[in-house]
C-alpha cells in the first residue's frame, strides 16, 4: 500500500506477518508525546505552576524510582521493537518469546512507563493530566489490536491473552 502523502510504499505493509494497528495509532501517539514533552518542560523548567509535588516527594525518593522506570521503558520498547521488526517470520503466529511473554502490549506499556518516569523525575501535575491521557489513548489502541489479532488468531491469541497480562506481568504459580 502506497502512502498518501508521498507516494512511496509503506515498509511493513507488504509483511504478512504483521496484523496491523489502528489507522490513527501512530498519529495519536505522536500528539501525545508532542503535548506532554511540551507541557512536561515548559512547567518543570519555566512556569512552575503545577510543581508543587516536587517540595513534598523528595527528589532522592522520586529519581531514583524515576531512573529505574525509564530504563524499563527502554528495554521494553527496544526488545518489543526488535522482536515485531527486526525479523520477517515466514509463519504468522502470536508472539510468546521475550517481552511478549511477560506482557502483549510492551511498546505502548513502554511509551506509559517513560511517561511516567518523566513525570517523577519532576512532577507537574499539568504533563501527569496528559500522561494519564496517553494512559487511557494506548490502552483502547491495545483493545484495538486485540481485537485485530483475535479475528487472526483466535484460540491461540484467546489463550496467550488469558496466560500474559496486558500491560501489568501475571505471577503465575507453577
Amino acid at each position: 500500500m502506497r502512502c498518501p502523502k508521498t507516494g512511496r510504499e509503506r515498509w511493513f505493509e507488504h509483511r504478512d506477518d504483521l496484523t496491523g494497528e489502528h489507522a490513527g495509532g501512530d498519529a495519536g501517539q505522536l500528539i501525545f508525546a508532542l503535548l506532554f514533552f511540551g507541557v512536561w518542560v515548559t512547567d518543570s523548567f519555566f512556569l512552575r505552576y503545577t510543581t508543587q509535588l516536587n517540595g513534598i516527594v523528595l527528589s532522592p525518593v522520586r529519581k531514583p524510582i524515576g531512573i529505574v522506570l525509564l530504563c524499563v521503558a527502554a528495554y521494553c520498547a527496544w526488545s518489543g521493537l526488535s522482536i515485531v521488526f527486526g525479523e520477517v517470520r515466514k509463519t504468522p503466529a502470536v508472539i510468546h518469546r521475550g517481552v511478549f511473554g511477560v506482557v502483549r502490549h510492551p511498546i505502548y506499556l513502554s511509551e506509559v512507563l517513560l511517561y511516567l518516569g518523566l513525570f517523577l523525575m519532576n512532577m507537574s501535575l499539568a504533563a501527569g493530566v496528559v500522561w494519564l491521557g496517553a494512559s487511557v489513548y494506548l490502552y483502547y489502541l491495545s483493545r484495538y489490536e486485540e481485537r485485530l489479532l483475535l479475528e487472526r488468531f483466535g484460540d491461540d491469541y484467546r489463550s496467550y491473552a488469558r496466560e500474559v497480562g496486558m500491560w501489568i506481568p501475571r505471577i503465575r504459580g507453577k
